[in-house]
C-alpha cells in the first residue's frame, strides 16, 4: 500500500472508499429455489445502511471542495447496477470484485475488499454500513479494519472530521450516546440518523453511465476461497404470523374499559383486576 500518512489539516485531496453491497429489496417477496438458494430475479438495491456511509463521504468531499469517493463491492455481475446507483448518487467511480457466490464468508469478503482497496490506492477514510439487510452478519467492518490494521467504529449516528482525526457519536443502551475520537485512516460504519441520504436525479443517472467501474475477478486476488470459516447451510422462510382475532369494543368510555378488562381476563392476559 502506498504510504501517504494522514493529516487532515492542509489535505489537498482526500481519497474515500465506501464499501457497498447489492442486496435483495426487503419489500420483495423472496421465493426459495433450493436448500440454500433463492430466486434472484427479485429486485436488488444498494444496501440501505451503506447509503449513510456514501452520503457522509460525499459531504466530506463537498465541504473540502475536492476529493474522490470510490465505491467497492464484492458480488455478482448484476451488482454493477447497484454500483451505478451509487455513481448516480455522487460517487466518482466504482470497483467490483466479481464472484459467483451470493453469500460469501464475511472473512473472505473483508479480505477481498482489503486487496481491492490496496490495489487501487491508499485510503484516507473507509465507510461501510453498520450491517447488510440480507445476512445481517455485522462482521465485515471489523474484519476489514483488522485486515487493514485500522481503528474501526460501527453504528455511527454522527460524524465530525477534525484537523487530527474523526470524532463520532454512537448510540448505546438507554438512549445515551458515547463520543469517540479515532485517528485516521479508519473504518466507520454508518447507521440511520447519521445523515439524510440523497436520491439520484435523472441527469445524474445519465452521467453515471459514463463513470468508470473496474472489475476484478475474485480469483485474481489469490484468496484461499476454500478456507471459508462459515458456510450457508440452509435458508428457511419466516413463518407467517397468524392473523389476529380482532374484536371491536363499542360504547361509552366506561363500558369500553369494562369490556377490555373482561376480554383480557378471558385471554388470561390480566389477572386480579376488576374481579370480586
Amino acid at each position: 500500500m502506498e504510504d501517504r500518512g494522514f493529516s487532515w489539516k492542509g489535505r489537498v485531496k482526500m481519497r474515500i472508499y465506501v464499501c457497498v453491497k447489492n442486496v435483495p429489496d426487503t419489500a420483495e417477496s423472496i421465493a426459495l429455489t433450493g436448500t440454500a438458494a433463492f430466486d434472484e430475479s427479485v429486485k436488488f438495491v444498494l444496501n440501505p445502511y451503506d447509503e449513510y456511509g456514501l452520503e457522509a463521504a460525499l459531504q466530506i468531499v463537498e465541504k473540502q471542495g475536492e476529493g474522490e469517493v470510490i465505491t467497492v463491492t464484492v458480488g455478482k455481475e448484476a451488482a454493477t447496477k447497484t454500483i451505478r446507483t451509487a455513481l448516480a448518487i455522487g460517487a466518482h467511480r466504482g470497483i467490483l470484485v466479481k464472484t459467483d457466490v451470493q453469500f460469501l464468508d464475511s472473512g473472505l469478503t473483508a479480505l477481498a475488499l482489503q486487496k481491492a482497496i490496496e490495489l487501487d490506492g491508499s485510503p484516507d477514510l473507509i465507510f461501510t454500513g453498520k450491517e447488510s439487510v440480507d445476512s445481517e452478519g455485522l462482521q465485515t467492518p471489523y474484519r476489514l479494519a483488522a485486515a487493514l490494521k485500522m481503528p474501526v467504529i460501527n453504528d455511527v449516528a454522527a460524524l465530525n472530521i477534525t484537523d487530527d482525526g474523526a470524532v463520532v457519536e454512537r448510540e448505546i443502551e438507554g438512549g445515551a450516546r458515547e463520543v469517540i475520537r479515532l485517528s485516521m485512516p479508519c473504518v466507520i460504519g454508518g447507521t440511520k440518523g447519521m445523515n439524510e441520504p440523497r436520491q439520484p436525479t435523472l441527469p445524474a443517472i445519465l452521467r453515471a453511465k459514463k463513470k468508470e467501474i473496474k472489475q476484478i475477478d475474485i480469483h485474481e486476488l489469490n484468496l484461499a476461497l476454500e478456507k471459508a470459516k462459515t458456510t450457508l447451510v440452509k435458508l428457511d422462510p419466516v413463518p407467517e404470523r397468524s392473523k389476529a382475532n380482532l374484536k371491536m369494543i363499542e360504547g361509552d368510555p366506561q363500558t369500553m374499559a369494562e369490556a377490555l378488562v373482561q376480554l383480557l381476563q378471558e385471554e388470561k392476559l390480566l389477572n386480579g383486576v376488576g374481579g370480586e
